[in-house]
């Protein structure tokens, strides 16, 4: 397994991406998961667009942002007064929301802003806020084999330059979150290191019976919302995937803050 060195040129077809998005704070701390997203947007180069799949965006059916200047959106709560006054003033994509809903048959959402889960990581990875940006829903109703067919149908448009940006957590229960802890319980790391054996194998098939296969996802992942964009992107990779380890470790007990790149052939 290799790791992205830093480029000057954008490879092609670009790799998905996958990360982890930790808690709202993540950036105004400093925090490994912090310093490495900020150095992610040069390592990856700098796509022509990207599709956000965030976790805090739900909706039965997928559904694709189609704003033209999509809106900053504060959703969360009691949080430092300094995280309520930022904005990512990124455009939007509203031609490749049309592309999206060709080949995925997603609803355009007119309206639709980004969400802490894609603003965040953007601001870190692209502070300049120039490259045009889609948000993707995710299906909690839905399987992680949906999800990956999802990804799937996305995968030509890597083609074209267009990051598929995955922003959930490799291990996400709010209800273990202890603020400042560098302990980590052990059916977390138990979790984390059965999914990157699983994602660094390319089994696709484990992935998506990911609930019953492993013992400790219950723990990982009380909900799936935080899951399911990383098998979007993985299934964005195409056919033959090779996975790229980008960062591991935990912040706040219980956040797994992994993140992986995922090529394959298109």
């Amino acid at each position: 397994m290799t790791t992205i060195q830093p480029a000057t040129a954008l490879p092609s077809p670009i790799p998905s991406v996958f990360v982890s998005h930790g808690a709202p704070t993540l950036i105004i701390e400093d925090s490994p998961g912090r310093h490495f997203l900020a150095g992610l947007g040069k390592r990856l180069g700098r796509p022509s667009a990207v599709i956000a799949v965030s976790a805090h965006w739900t909706t039965r059916s997928p559904s694709i942002s189609g704003a033209a200047q999509p809106d900053t959106i504060h959703d969360f709560y009691g949080f430092p007064r300094a995280l309520y006054a930022m904005r990512y003033a990124a455009p939007g994509a509203p031609a490749l929301a049309d592309r999206v809903r060709a080949l995925t048959g997603a609803a355009v959402d007119p309206s639709q802003g980004l969400d802490h889960g894609a603003w965040v990581p953007l601001m870190l990875m692209y502070p300049e806020a120039d490259i045009p940006v889609a948000q993707l829903s995710v299906q909690p109703g839905a399987t992680a084999a949906d999800h990956i067919a999802l990804g799937r149908a996305l995968a030509p448009l890597r083609k074209e330059g267009v990051l598929i940006l995955g922003s959930g957590g490799a291990v996400h229960n709010l209800g273990d979150f202890r603020f400042g802890q560098s302990d980590v319980a052990g059916w977390a790391e138990d979790f984390a290191g059965w999914l990157d054996g699983v994602l660094t194998a390319g089994d696709e098939a484990s992935l998506a019976g990911w609930k019953t296969l492993c013992p400790q996802a219950k723990a990982a992942h009380p909900t799936d919302e935080h899951f399911l964009p990383l098998p979007v992107v993985f299934g964005a990779a195409g056919n033959a995937v090779r996975t790229e380890r980008l960062h591991s470790g935990f912040e706040h007990g219980s956040l797994g803050m992994h993140a992986y790149a995922f090529h394959g052939t298109v």
